[in-house]
């Protein structure tokens, strides 16, 4: 699996993450709710009697209610933001890593794959976990890592940190229009990444969805009879197993749920046919 096992010191050092906009503005709010938390409980006697001048029609015991109702709401809101800053970095950063291991972990004979693309590939940490294992057996393949933005650069000098750099190259493009001629990779991975397809549209519109199945008939088109997919992904999940099913993937899977960016998240993972079939293939499930 290459470079298993590694502490999140490690793969930040090295990656950084993508959502640490995020990250800190829950902080922020999160710190803030708490120091309103501390302050209501420091003076929770004066807001008592604030609430009570403001309607002094409230029976009795109604004021220090309401001031224990807002005080506990606002502790339970710090709590809540700390958590949900806590787990997006978790999942930026120690979880994509371990994720990634796990898509690497699909493929069972790295040996024969020449070519492979993922898609979204940000700064690299699939990417990068690909290019380990090929070095790892010995191949002559490549990877290529394709993103809409311009991270090439900062994506080159991961796969330089791990000393991959010459299984790597790096594109700019749109997965609704992948760069790339039909049948061509032995493997697509994708992480985190095709829920964001479409999502100018909204993500839970009709449209959006259309834009998802783009993107995903697309890493199609690329892939090479027998070759094999595996996508990472949020929410949509069933969407693209239904697809799938509807396109006559064979040896569709579905992993255990995982909790990511607090949502819900699943590995799906096919075989493209070799020939044409008659009918859907077998769907392995665990959506736990």
């Amino acid at each position: 699996m290459g470079k298993a096992g590694r502490h999140w010191t490690q793969i930040y050092a090295i990656y950084g993450m993508d959502e640490w906009q995020t990250v800190i503005f829950l902080l922020i709010q999160a710190l803030l709710f708490a120091f309103l938390a501390v302050l209501f409980l420091l003076y929770f006697n004066p807001l008592c009697s604030i609430v009570e001048s403001l309607s002094p029609a409230l029976p009795a015991g109604a004021p220090r209610f309401i001031a224990s109702f807002t005080s506990s709401v606002t502790a339970i809101s710090a709590v809540c933001l700390f958590f949900a800053a806590g787990n997006i970095f978790y999942s930026s950063v120690s979880l994509h890593w371990e994720m990634a291991q796990r898509i690497i972990n699909v493929v069972s004979d790295w040996s024969m794959v020449k070519t492979a693309l993922d898609v979204g590939c940000g700064r690299g940490i699939l990417l990068n976990a690909v290019a380990l294992q090929l070095k790892k057996e010995g191949s002559s393949g490549r990877v290529v890592g394709l993103d809409r933005r311009k991270t090439a650069v900062a994506t080159l000098r991961t796969a330089g940190m791990e000393g991959v750099q010459e299984y790597v190259t790096c594109r700019e493009g749109d997965a609704r229009r992948l760069p790339f001629a039909d049948n061509y990779f032995d493997v697509v991975v994708s992480a985190v990444f095709l829920h964001t397809v479409g999502k100018e549209f909204g993500h839970r519109t009709a449209a959006a969805a259309a834009e998802r199945m783009k993107g995903l008939g697309e890493v199609l088109r690329v892939l090479k009879p027998g070759g094999v997919g595996v996508v990472w992904d949020l929410v949509h999940v069933p969407e693209y197993v239904q697809r799938l099913q509807d396109l006559r993937m064979e040896d569709i899977r579905v992993s255990e749920r995982v909790t990511a960016f607090m949502v819900n998240s699943h590995i799906v993972s096919f075989r493209k046919p070799s020939q044409n079939v008659a009918g859907p293939g077998d769907v392995k499930v665990d959506w736990r």
